[in-house]
């Protein structure tokens, strides 16, 4: 296990995976904040960290649920014709679902920040609540809500990196347990800066559309899916590391020449 975790490659998908696992739980920490904030000032903190903890157990339990699906990796239907072949399985069907949902909810995510910022908040602020338990209640169902995504981004991420499923399902519990951790010791200063600079939580939103892309293939791959042929195969995410890190790199480029132009 150890001799896994100090991989190269288990050491980048843990970092990369940990900083989306961040991004994507800003989101999540707005509208726990929101949540919070309607009830007295004295329980406001209880009730986030509470929220967070919850939060984090909530995701490690559909990991393992998840984790489980993703192991069933016998084909169970094989279709085949003269120019399409591919052998069905539950690992293929829940990384091609996964897939669709990522590019699904990262593009409509995009368009709605663009469009309406303020949707999300505006419903979350409409909701009533009136006690600390109400709060916690309503912490858990946003969660579930935004844990879904995270939850097929960490198996994107880690997918593929052991052939032991149980090494991958321990990375994704690390990354998913330290992005909580920073999330609730630096809450508020991680939400203070991506609101002063929304671009991160977009370049974000965009890395998702390549795991989304990335888990799409990768479902075709597993599933020896071949198109007059021509067998599809897996994408390296050495490509994906670089491209997330290409992009961060350039962001940082853009922050230091906006914040030297500031008199």
């Amino acid at each position: 296990m150890l001799d896994f975790l100090l991989t190269s490659d288990a050491i980048m998908a843990l970092l990369t995976l940990t900083f989306l696992e961040i991004i994507l739980g800003i989101d999540n920490i707005v509208f726990i904040s929101i949540a919070a904030n309607k009830l007295p000032e004295h329980q406001r903190a209880k009730a986030t960290n509470i929220g967070l903890i919850l939060a984090m157990v909530q995701r490690i339990i559909l990991l393992f649920f998840v984790s489980f699906l993703i192991s069933l990796s016998e084909p169970f239907y094989i279709f085949e014709n003269s120019w399409l072949h591919l052998a069905l399985s539950w690992q293929g069907i829940i990384l091609f679902a996964g897939g669709l949902f990522l590019i699904y909810k990262s593009t409509s995510e995009i368009r709605e920040k663009v469009e309406t910022p303020s949707h999300d908040e505006d419903a979350v602020k409409g909701k009533k609540i009136k006690s600390l338990s109400q709060a916690i209640v309503q912490i858990i169902i946003i969660d579930f809500i935004f844990s879904i995504d995270s939850i097929l981004t960490a198996v994107g991420m880690t997918n593929g990196l052991s052939s032991n499923h149980n090494y991958n399902l321990v990375l994704m519990i690390i990354a998913v347990v330290i992005s909580i951790i920073i999330m609730i010791v630096f809450a508020n200063p991680i939400r203070k800066f991506i609101d002063a600079h929304p671009s991160i939580q977009m370049l974000g939103l965009a890395f998702l559309i390549l795991i989304g892309f990335m888990l799409i293939t990768e479902a075709a791959h597993l599933s020896h899916t071949s198109v007059f042929g021509n067998e599809v195969g897996a994408i390296p995410k050495g490509y994906l590391y670089f491209a997330i890190a290409f992009s961060l790199f350039v962001e940082f480029l853009n922050y230091r020449i906006t914040r030297n132009k500031k008199p």
